[in-house]
C-alpha cells in the first residue's frame, strides 16, 4: 500500500513516515532542505507549496498512491492568516487533489473540540486554527472520499504507550503521544476502518488495534 504524506515534515508525519514500510511512501514537504529528514525515514520526499502551488502538481503527485494523509499546518507562531492559508485551505486543496487523481482513501488530521464553541477571550491565533480545522472538516465530510477525520488531544512527545481512547465526539479531552497518533493512523491505513467517521484520540487503556478493529 503506498501511503502520500501532505506536510511530511511534521512530528506527526515524520513518526508516521518511520511505521510505515520502507520506501512505500511519500512524504510533500515545502522546502527543499526537508527532504533529507524525509529520506532518513526510508521513505521519499517530495516538494510542493500548499500555499503557492497549483492544485493540479499535487493530483500528479499523488497518481498511483492508495491514500493521502493530511498532516500539514502552520505550526506554532505563524500568525492567523496563515491558519487559513495551510490548516485550511491547504486541506481542501489536498482533498481536490486527491479526487482529480483518483485516489480514494483519505486520512485529515484534525484537532479535538474543533466543533464547539470559541469560549470568548479566547486567544485570537487558536480561534483562527480552531475555525480552520472545522471549515476543513466541513469541506471534506461532503466530498466523494473514502475519508477519516482524526481529532487528537493534547499532542505530548516521548514514547508511545500504544494504549489509546478512540471514540466518536464529544469526548473527554486528554494527552496523546504523537508516536500513538502515527500508529493509530497507520492502524486506520492498514485495516480500512473508520471511513466517513469522525475519530477524537486520546490517550487511554485499549491497545491501538483493538481500538481500530472496535470501529
Amino acid at each position: 500500500m503506498r501511503i502520500v504524506v501532505v506536510g511530511g515534515h511534521g512530528q506527526i508525519a515524520l513518526r508516521l513516515l518511520r511505521q510505515w514500510p520502507d520506501g512505500t511512501a511519500v512524504g510533500v514537504v515545502r522546502h527543499r532542505e526537508q527532504i533529507p529528514d524525509v529520506e532518513a525515514t526510508g521513505q521519499e520526499g517530495a516538494l510542493f507549496d500548499l500555499e503557492e502551488d497549483p492544485m493540479a502538481e499535487l493530483a500528479i503527485l499523488l497518481q498511483g498512491a492508495d491514500a493521502v494523509v493530511f498532516a500539514a499546518g502552520a505550526g506554532p507562531g505563524s500568525g492567523t492568516a496563515r491558519k487559513a492559508t495551510v490548516d485550511q485551505n491547504g486541506a481542501i486543496l489536498s482533498a481536490e487533489a486527491a479526487q482529480e487523481a483518483g485516489v480514494r482513501r483519505f486520512v485529515q488530521i484534525s484537532a479535538t473540540g474543533v466543533d464547539q464553541p470559541v469560549p470568548p477571550g479566547t486567544d485570537e491565533t487558536w480561534a483562527a486554527y480552531v475555525t480552520a480545522k472545522r471549515v476543513a472538516e466541513e469541506d471534506l465530510r461532503v466530498r466523494d472520499l473514502d475519508w477519516t477525520i482524526l481529532r487528537p488531544g493534547r499532542l505530548i512527545d516521548g514514547q508511545g504507550t500504544h494504549l489509546v481512547r478512540l471514540t466518536d465526539p464529544p469526548a473527554e479531552r486528554g494527552d496523546i503521544p504523537r508516536e500513538d497518533v502515527a500508529s493509530v493512523i497507520a492502524e486506520l491505513l492498514r485495516t480500512g476502518a473508520g471511513v466517513h467517521r469522525t475519530l477524537e484520540l486520546h490517550g487511554g487503556s485499549v491497545p491501538i488495534p483493538e481500538a481500530v478493529a472496535a470501529l
